[in-house]
């Protein structure tokens, strides 16, 4: 949030002449490594980060629901919870609106509401503001509508609203991050079983930092290239003759080599060898710590960039300046086609690694990045 919850509440009140009946919460999220997986019911490693979605609400006696943000306070959109369908909301509005439309589908009964929403989550970055806006708006409509709604069940309920009222093919992995997160933890989720646990990831207690460095190059879940890799990904299983790429391990690799063409059979190379990476990542954080990642990001990248192919100039330049400048490891982290790169750095030479991607940035040509830190926060809930 950019506004504290107070000035969060007073802006309400000013834009719709009440109080508000609380404040909600839910950050955004890094993915450490498994980029891709979710949607083939593999293995990620995302944790919630510092930098949230939040949502000034009251329930309304009508079935209307209002909704703006403190971006455009005066462009208010406003529908009838009972006629919401998939197709009747364009823009960002079709994030808010879609969970309660969802919240709707899956049985249960939301209120009409009023809703303000403000956010520090970079947009188009990577870093799920999609997914801590529909998970800040579920906790507060589940408060509000006293459905008590577990936390899985919020899961399907936001992933639900962005596959069919935003028509973005994504998976479980943002939500979850968002709704289970806990300070200095990742989450480690299974995607088919939907059973999560918490792995230790105490960047401050090991002199650590995870910078962000967003490109400021835009990408889309809803168009192009990420609905052409998930249908690569469901190509490379028909013909494998599996439920999903998640059931291939590296052994199974020499046998896809004969049977799929060159472009699917490095698509699912890119999952099968990524799903090992996670757990890989999972067993080095328990036995040593997190300065041990630095090569599993490393070569998750290399994967990506030559076998899934959603990397891009700007990204494989913050990665390699920021390797070259002295950070442990890199990745781009999301679906990829732009957004942002994350270098894990020791604390003494994060001033150093971000002067150098920036100057590398200007050298190239590009817009300059935005680099900051990010820690392992707690999840979505009620801040007041």
């Amino acid at each position: 949030m950019n506004l504290t919850a107070s000035e969060l509440a007073a802006a309400f009140t000013e834009r719709f002449g009440d109080e508000p009946a609380g404040v909600w919460s839910a950050p955004g999220r890094v993915n450490l490594i498994g980029e891709h997986t979710d949607y083939n019911d593999g293995f990620v490693l995302p944790f919630a980060i510092n930098h949230s979605t939040g949502v000034a609400a009251r329930s309304r006696s009508d079935r209307t629901v209002r909704v703006c943000s403190t971006f455009a306070p005066n462009d208010v959109v406003q529908a009838d919870l009972d006629t919401l369908a998939p197709g009747k909301i364009d823009g960002w509005a079709a994030y808010p609106l879609g969970v309660l439309w969802a919240v709707k589908r899956s049985g249960y009964r939301s209120p009409g509401l009023d809703l303000l929403i403000d956010s520090s989550v970079p947009v188009g970055a990577g870093l799920s503001s999609s997914a801590a806006l529909e998970c800040a708006v579920a906790v507060a409509a589940n408060d509000l509508s006293d459905a008590n709604l577990s936390r899985s069940e919020l899961v399907a309920i936001g992933q639900l609203a962005e596959n069919d009222m935003v028509g973005a093919p994504t998976g479980t992995m943002d939500q979850s991050a968002s709704l289970l997160g806990e300070a200095g933890h990742a989450v480690f989720l299974d995607c088919r079983s939907r059973e999560s646990r918490l792995v230790p990831l105490d960047l401050e207690g090991s002199g650590l930092e995870l910078l962000v460095m967003d490109t400021r190059v835009s990408h889309s879940h809803s168009t192009g290239g990420y609905a052409a890799r998930r249908r690569s990904c469901e190509l490379g299983a028909e013909l494998m003759g599996v439920p999903a790429l998640r059931d291939l391990s590296v052994r199974d690799l020499a046998e896809a080599a004969g049977l799929l063409d060159e472009e699917t059979f490095r698509r699912v190379r890119h999952i099968v060898t990524e799903n090992a990476r996670v757990q890989d990542a999972v067993d080095v954080l328990t036995d040593k710590g997190p300065g041990a990642l630095g090569q599993l990001l490393n070569t998750s990248h290399a994967s990506m960039r030559d076998d899934f192919e959603i990397s891009s100039a700007e990204l494989d330049t913050a990665v390699d300046t920021a390797v070259s400048a002295g950070a442990l490891g890199a990745r781009m982290t999301g679906g990829g086609f732009g957004g942002a790169a994350i270098a894990l750095v020791r604390s003494e030479d994060s001033a150093a690694v971000a002067d150098a991607v920036t100057r590398a940035f200007t050298s190239a040509g590009f817009t300059a990045p935005v680099i900051f830190p990010v820690l392992p926060a707690s999840g979505a809930g009620r801040v007041t």
